[in-house]
């Protein structure tokens, strides 16, 4: 996310390990590739539009997690993501959007500081996070830009760095009245990494469902 999350999804080091409280959907396109080397290409309007489907928000309501990785062009994963929070939009996105909060998110981080802007003055600003590498997956040092539509969209797009496309957002959708939020992630992501494609979007899908529990965890011990 912003703050720290937007552009998580090769940021976990490609560990190993089955979330059992994850839907996997993965959509082989491409047979393996050995080095995940991506051209810009620009998200359709169709991906930002994603939403859980009727089995996929049943799961949700249960507390499970949603993530599914789409391989895309020229070898690059799109991500679709949700998880219900029991916490009202505005501390979800706190949580989501203050630096301190990113080592706890994303267990590989080392930094994360603004580079420009004020998110809460300008409705805009430019981060860099900085991850540790992982088996397949090296140090990779990102930088986006988000705009911010307070507390419901986040959107952000590759603005430096290492990897080779990024672009997505995050959705706050409230629930219960206010009490609860969905929250809703989609991502076009690309770095170069030798590894085979199906193998760094599996790492993707794993990590992004990491990354989504414990925004829940650290949500949820924000709001007692």
């Amino acid at each position: 996310m912003t703050g720290g999350l937007s552009g998580f999804a090769l940021l976990e080091g490609g560990r190993a390990g089955r979330d059992v409280t994850t839907v996997e959907r993965m959509i082989p396109v491409k047979p393996l590739i050995s080095i995940l080397a991506l051209i810009a290409l620009a998200i359709p309007a169709a991906a930002f539009a994603w939403a859980p489907d009727a089995g996929q928000q049943r799961l949700l309501v249960g507390g499970q997690t949603v993530s599914e990785v789409v391989a895309a062009d020229d070898g690059a994963g799109l991500i679709h993501a949700a998880i219900d929070i029991a916490a009202p939009p505005k501390v979800v996105w706190s949580v989501m959007n203050d630096c301190r909060y990113i080592r706890k998110l994303i267990t590989s981080a080392i930094d994360c500081r603004i580079l420009q802007g004020d998110a809460v003055r300008g409705g805009w600003d430019v981060r860099e996070t900085v991850t540790k590498g992982g088996f397949f997956v090296p140090t990779i040092h990102n930088v986006y830009r988000s705009d911010y539509q307070p507390y419901s969209l986040i959107r952000f797009r590759k603005a430096g760095g290492d990897l080779k496309v990024e672009e997505g957002e995050w959705r706050l959708e409230a629930l219960n009245g206010g009490a609860g939020t969905r929250v809703i992630y989609v991502n076009l992501v690309a770095a170069n990494i030798l590894a085979p494609g199906p193998l760094v979007r599996e790492g993707m899908r794993k990590d992004t469902a990491k990354v989504l529990v414990n925004l829940r965890r650290e949500s949820l011990a924000v709001a007692r």
